[in-house]
């Protein structure tokens, strides 16, 4: 795998996609200062409705209005002021990007939320998770794989000499293959979505969207060869979450590229950050534990946090980002 050609530089390290906080400005710089080889566009759901996973990428979708509803996100029947405002936010967000980072010209990172995971969130006019129509949902990852492409664009335009790589966030898509997702009542589940079914919209969004595209889940259980074989380059996992090791090791020696999620997102009890050595151990443990050899180590892996760290004090998500930058520096120069 030593000539494989990755979407990020050896050595990386980047962000899950949250930060505390509701100033984007301040935000970017953080990013652009402690992740200079491959920083992400992040997310900053302190802001309210319209700046969280779901709102966000919900102001994405393509003839496919959203609204908020008793506090939860819907499909509408036209447009109105909830998804005003999530499209105002991410254009805000972008608008700055071109302010602070026009000349960037290396790997750039932007995130929304999976198919299965919208899916699982969303509930149609009627009432109930757009889950439950297996036709809903064709719908909306055509819906999605438009909107992404035109975000991914949007992106290009503003960093015109930077390289885009997309990152799917999808914490639900093991609940949805094992039909755990419940419904209305809370006394049933949906219907799995079969394996194969997942497999062809997973790949829908990967060939809309005409960059690398990584899939981030943390959760257990994540399906690493459902998400290799629809296209995807990479994985983002939650490294306290890994418990089989064997399907990693099946999945990285097939070609899939891991973040891997080896800071924690919030500081043990009376702790403070983990030191970039931490880090790195975390990492090189497993690594060596899947028995590959180190050479390959700074290519084929980003160090990341666990996850997001919307709910981490500015000083610790500062910490953790220049533990991880400093981290994928140790590996690569080992």
């Amino acid at each position: 795998m030593t000539d494989h050609a990755w979407p990020w530089p050896a050595g990386a390290a980047t962000g899950i996609g949250s930060l505390p906080g509701t100033d984007i400005a301040e935000a970017q710089r953080i990013v652009f200062g402690e992740l200079p080889a491959f920083p992400h566009l992040p997310e900053l759901p302190a802001r309210g409705p319209g700046a969280d996973l779901i709102g966000r990428t919900g102001g994405l979708l393509v003839e496919l209005p959203v609204e908020l509803y008793a506090a939860r996100w819907r499909i509408a029947l036209r447009p109105g002021r909830d998804l005003r405002r999530a499209r105002d936010l991410m254009e805000r967000d972008l608008d700055q990007l071109a302010e602070q980072a026009e000349q960037y010209a290396g790997p750039v990172k932007v995130q929304a939320a999976g198919p299965f995971t919208l899916a699982a969130a969303l509930e149609l006019p009627i009432g109930g998770k757009l889950l439950r129509d297996p036709g809903a949902v064709r719908d909306l990852t055509g819906s999605l794989a438009e909107g992404l492409r035109g975000h991914v664009e949007a992106v290009r335009r503003r960093l015109p000499r930077a390289s885009v790589l997309l990152q799917l966030d999808e914490p639900s898509l093991p609940a949805v293959l094992a039909g755990r997702v419940p419904t209305e009542s809370g006394f049933g589940a949906h219907r799995p979505v079969e394996s194969e079914v997942a497999r062809t919209l997973l790949r829908t969004i990967v060939e809309a969207a005409g960059v690398p595209l990584v899939v981030h889940c943390c959760a257990p259980d994540v399906p690493l060869e459902l998400i290799r074989t629809a296209g995807a380059v990479g994985v983002a996992l939650d490294l306290g979450l890994v418990t089989d090791l064997d399907p990693l090791g099946e999945a990285i020696d097939a070609g899939l590229g891991l973040l891997a999620g080896a800071a924690p997102t919030s500081p043990p009890p009376a702790g403070r950050a983990p030191t970039s050595a931490q880090v790195a151990d975390r990492v090189r443990q497993l690594w060596d534990r899947l028995g590959f050899p180190r050479r390959q180590l700074a290519e084929q892996v980003v160090v990341t946090p666990a996850c997001g760290l919307a709910g981490a004090t500015p000083g610790y998500a500062r910490a953790v980002l220049t533990a991880c930058r400093d981290a994928g520096r140790r590996l690569y120069e080992e």
